[in-house]
């Protein structure tokens, strides 16, 4: 039976509706035949393996526990949903504080436990800053660590296809950068419909302008009209994503989605954020990101948000001053 990895696959938050997702897309995609899931409530976490248990997956050791220590020790590849999750009224930036301090610890339990870790992927909001500070205390380099961003641009592929009326596999190259959040930087001129360019639609009789604003605001509020139709945050969507992300980090198929990164050049500094990117065994890479004058001005506005929540960050004592991230992680 082959298997991406014979490696230590760790899924921190496996209780949860994502974790436990992720490890069943994990046992699906055969990433590796030795899984834990860890999670710090022990009965649903024993009622997540149990269920697991009962699919009949071969060649799959998978463990289970909720000591950090047993679960992280000798990890390669681990994949975090370990935070508080969205709710009703919320958006992703109001979980901040709460899950700022589980990232900080999280990382933390990564240099201690696991440093000779290979890839990270943190999907819980505000991913972009949760992911950051999980990078500065867990030690490792940037190209270790990316975060869920990929919804986006699978929103926007979505509500393309439904408003013309088309298959989504007819949609190719729909791009959102910048925050996972409300300031997120839709662009239009990355994409084709069919083979037309998304920018010779919009504005014509075929996609009149109101239309296209209307449709970026749905793929802003794509989440939460996940929670206002499900009563609950999405987790279908962010699991799949998010494990092919690791499958990318172990050497398997390409990733194909923009990808929350470390993004430190003459523009952006210091910051995570969703960024065109290659995503292999070798790790992350920021690639260059393409588009109009505008679109980059709402990629500016997006990289202020964020800043603005890292900054909000460093003034609750989370993290220390850009300058001193260095101090933690040498890498930075």
């Amino acid at each position: 039976m082959s298997f991406l990895t014979n490696e230590k696959l760790t899924i921190v938050g496996a209780a949860g509706m994502i974790g436990s997702n992720m490890a069943q897309c994990a046992m699906m995609m055969k990433l590796s035949s030795n899984i834990c899931l860890y999670d710090p409530f022990a009965p649903a976490l024993e009622g997540v393996a149990e269920e697991l248990f009962h699919c009949g997956f071969d060649g799959i050791n998978l463990t289970f526990t909720s000591d950090i220590k047993e679960a992280l020790t000798d990890a390669k590849y681990v994949v975090s949903s370990g935070g508080a999750a969205r709710k009703a009224g919320m958006t992703r930036e109001d979980l901040l504080k709460g899950n700022a301090e589980i990232a900080a610890e999280f990382g933390k339990n990564i240099k201690q436990y696991c440093p000779d870790v290979k890839h990270i992927v943190v999907i819980f909001n505000p991913a972009d800053i949760t992911g950051l500070i999980t990078l500065i205390y867990a030690g490792v380099k940037p190209s270790q660590v990316t975060t869920l961003a990929a919804l986006d641009s699978t929103r926007l592929r979505s509500e393309l296809a439904k408003y013309l009326k088309v298959s989504a596999d007819k949609v190719i190259n729909p791009r959102t950068y910048g925050g996972h959040g409300e300031q997120m930087a839709v662009f239009a001129s990355t994409t084709t419909v069919d083979g037309t360019p998304l920018t010779d639609i919009i504005g014509t009789e075929r996609m009149p302008q109101a239309d296209w604003d209307a449709l970026r605001q749905r793929v802003i509020q794509g989440g939460k009209n996940i929670i206002d139709l499900r009563g609950r945050s999405s987790f279908q969507s962010p699991s799949l994503v998010s494990i092919q992300m690791i499958a990318a980090a172990m050497g398997g198929e390409a990733f194909r989605w923009p990808a929350g990164c470390y993004v430190n050049n003459d523009e952006f500094k210091n910051i995570m954020m969703a960024m065109e990117t290659k995503l292999d065994a070798n790790g992350v890479e920021v690639l260059p990101v393409h588009g109009t004058e505008e679109e980059h001005a709402t990629l500016v506005e997006s990289y202020k948000h964020l800043c603005a929540l890292r900054d909000e960050v460093i003034a609750m004592g989370v993290i220390p001053a850009v300058e001193d991230w260095h101090k933690i992680n040498p890498n930075l």
